[in-house]
């Protein structure tokens, strides 16, 4: 299978540990205001001075440039160090005045969450990576996308340009979960993606799963989703990601509220959520076919598919499980 041949395809596609934000000596303050908005704990940024070379200097080092400039200046720099979208850093240009946040490579691969983010100090994130700007009712998130969610790696790149495609024209499909040991047998156009064993001394997340009477509000799974939590050892922080089945993919409630809790959505369809049911019985095998859907995407979106909270409903509107 295809790797990529480096190294970085095996982190999380989104992940931005590193960012150099170069501008020239006029725009020092704002680079170190930009800087201060894309810092934390897990983030190293450095105000890099414009010079001649300060990006090839510098790449391979950084997972992101920011560069304080016009799109011009940095196209020209950056144009002779492309290699491949794999392993190239993502590079962002913002104006002098931090209206907009352009992503020139990279998009998916942190340059378009950089971009988002920089939203806070006004810019507007210009997301130009088709499928996170279509419109088509029936597009799917882009596979980086899903891999960003359940925190793994993609190993087979070459694919994601047929997967992509797929997932533009709403015909890709869901996540499919296949537990080993198994021997699986792709052509190219099949995304693999592989969630890593934890390290030594690494804490396990959790996964929510949820489900839902049509039209509940985001402020019912936020309510639902915390007191689950509350009911664990586990914090948000441990959250990975929310688990769903298809058949409620288009809750806008559900997906507004697992923005606001900083957490991707995962779904599931029927046959591998029958293949992972939970204990607790459900109605809605006899009215619609499916098993409970909180219970079976928790454990089928689990790392052990161990369940810590069975299914819980509150208020009628939003139901709860959490595994791990």
């Amino acid at each position: 299978m295809t790797t990529g041949g480096n190294d970085r395809v095996s982190e999380r596609i989104d992940d931005v540990e590193s960012v150099a934000v170069v501008a020239f000596d006029r725009s020092l303050d704002t680079a170190a205001e930009i800087a201060d908005e894309l810092g934390g704990a897990e983030r190293e940024v450095d105000v890099l001075e414009y010079h001649a070379d300060v990006f090839a200097d510098g790449w391979g080092t950084y997972d992101c440039f920011v560069g304080v400039m016009a799109s011009g200046i940095a196209i020209r720099k950056v144009a002779d160090l492309l290699e491949d979208k794999w392993t190239d850093p993502a590079v962002v240009v913002v104006d002098t005045g931090v209206t907009w946040a352009i992503p020139l490579v990279g998009g998916h691969h942190g340059g378009n969450r950089i971009a988002r983010e920089l939203a806070a100090l006004g810019a507007t994130p210009v997301v130009t990576t088709a499928t996170e700007t279509a419109e088509e009712p029936n597009a799917e998130p882009a596979v980086e996308t899903r891999a960003a969610a359940l925190n793994a790696r993609i190993v087979t790149p070459d694919s994601t340009v047929a997967t992509n495609s797929a997932a533009l024209s709403g015909k890709l499909g869901p996540v499919v979960r296949i537990d080993g040991p198994r021997a699986v047998l792709v052509d190219d156009s099949v995304t693999v993606l592989e969630r890593g064993a934890q390290t030594a001394g690494e804490r396990d997340g959790v996964v929510i799963g949820t489900g839902c009477v049509s039209g509940a509000g985001a402020e019912a799974f936020l309510d639902a989703w915390r007191d689950a939590l509350d009911r664990t050892q586990y914090g948000l922080e441990d959250v990975e990601f929310v688990a769903t089945g298809t058949l409620k993919q288009d809750e806008e409630g559900l997906r507004e509220a697992a923005a606001e809790f900083g957490v991707g959505v995962v779904t599931f369809d029927r046959e591998t959520l029958l293949e992972h049911e939970g204990p607790t019985p459900s109605k809605s095998r006899e009215l619609v076919g499916w098993p409970g859907i909180a219970e079976s995407s928790a454990i089928a979106g689990g790392r052990e598919g161990e369940l810590l909270v069975e299914k819980t409903s509150y208020g009628g509107e939003v139901t709860v499980a959490i595994a791990r």
